[in-house]
């Protein structure tokens, strides 16, 4: 993999090598955000040094959604050819399977964007393009196996990091040290910043089943009044997601796994033969789910963004998008600063200002389904179905479009500032 090659050689000659570095900018997380936010800064002509704790992109389960504004960024960025040379699917529409009927609930037709759907890619191609892209500028690095032990701090600031490789300890100043480390972040929990939590509203049970030539030709489905069933096309096979109430995997594992292939079967449109493919609990991965943000995301010398800022619920794959917009609107206000070392407490204030509504609005939204989903598992005798929006979706189709710009586009999508 090129992904493991670029960390093999830039680890042997970078992070490998004991004492101290520097660099404008320390990002920490391979991730969406991360890379991303290296790639635009490298391009902008900032010294920048990705730090990654594993060898590699290879983890499954992840965000594979690119979507319609993400696509577009990278098109302003002159490498949406090169991307979707990538094998893909390509989804104009989501859709669910609602009371036996499919149903359009995410229309992307109408975008005033040059791709009008999502693309489902494994992410570990997608951070493996953009790894390849930042790595043409000689001013980019990426450290991986380089675990971030903690921050260094001057007088109030934090002016660097140090992080564990497989050989030695690395020291490395910055003017910039970047958390886009996820929902774990220990970047955050180091800096010390607050977390807003709304709680764990449920955890998803993610598997992977064949894909048949026969199977239904959508890449969303759901079923049951409770449960709930998506379905990600990735080709050779489904990444397919049962959704449970929180911690409730316990249970579901002490009633034997031939019972959860029956409840899953009981959900998923595909036929009930295909869940024997899930042989053991070592098949089926947990994803607890949770949905919270920083009440400031910076502090003198840090700034997080992605989910290191801000925790989403897996709902229509936006929680990577957000994330990639908060690596475009980053970029085009720090790259200045740090390339001309003026950066200033309010320049990472003003990142903060930039996304916070469109983070805000979009968990407002997840946390209204949250609500709805509440009310039918403590009246489930009395509801049955898909959540409200969905039912609105299914009587009113118009709302299909609504839902396509807010999952393809979000509410405040941004664009690449041209140098």
């Amino acid at each position: 993999m090129v992904g493991r090659a670029i960390g093999e050689r830039r680890h042997g000659s970078e992070a490998g090598a004991p004492g101290a570095a520097a660099s404008a900018c320390a990002i920490v997380g391979a991730g969406p955000a991360g890379l991303m936010l290296g790639l635009l800064l490298a391009r902008a002509g900032v010294e920048v040094t990705v730090v990654e704790k594993h060898a590699d992109f290879l983890r499954d389960f992840r965000g594979d959604t690119i979507h319609p504004s993400t696509l577009e960024v990278m098109y302003e960025l002159g490498l949406l050819e090169g991307l979707l040379a990538l094998p893909h699917t390509q989804a104009p529409r989501l859709n669910a399977e609602i009371g036996g009927a499919d149903v359009t609930i995410a229309d992307f037709s109408r975008l005033p964007t040059r791709c009008r759907f999502i693309a489902f890619m494994p992410q570990w191609d997608f951070l493996d393009y953009i790894a390849r892209q930042a790595g043409r500028y000689p001013n980019f690095r990426m450290l991986l196996e380089a675990e971030v032990t903690s921050l260094a701090e001057e007088a109030g600031r934090v002016v660097g990091l140090k992080a564990r490789t497989r050989d030695s300890e690395l020291a490395l100043r910055a003017a910039l040290v970047v958390g886009a480390d996820g929902r774990n972040s220990v970047v955050r929990a180091q800096a010390g910043l607050a977390v807003e939590s709304f709680g764990s509203p449920s955890d998803v049970l993610w598997m992977k089943l064949s894909h048949q030539p026969a199977d239904p030709p959508y890449t969303m489905g759901h079923g049951g009044p409770r449960q709930g069933f998506v379905m990600i096309d990735r080709g050779a096979s489904w990444q397919c997601g049962y959704v449970v109430r929180r911690g409730s995997f316990a249970d579901v594992k002490s009633q034997g796994i031939e019972a959860f292939r029956a409840a899953v079967a009981a959900v998923s449109p595909l036929p009930a033969e295909r869940l024997e493919e899930v042989r053991s609990w070592d098949d089926v991965h947990l994803l607890s789910v949770r949905i919270d943000r920083l009440t400031r995301w910076w502090k003198p010398g840090l700034i997080c963004i992605g989910d290191a800022a801000h925790a989403m619920s897996p709902i229509g794959g936006v929680g990577v998008n957000l994330a990639i917009q908060d690596a475009v609107a980053a970029a085009n206000i720090l790259a200045r600063p740090l390339k001309d070392g003026t950066l200033v407490d309010r320049h990472l204030a003003a990142v903060q200002a930039r996304r916070a509504f469109p983070t805000k609005a979009t968990q407002r939204l997840q946390l209204m389904m949250r609500r709805d989903r509440r009310q039918r598992e403590a009246d489930g005798a009395k509801r049955t179905g898909p959540p409200a929006f969905m039912r609105a979706i299914a009587r009113q189709p118009w709302l299909a479009h609504l839902a396509g710009r807010l999952i393809g586009l979000g509410f405040r999508p941004e664009h690449v500032r041209p140098l």
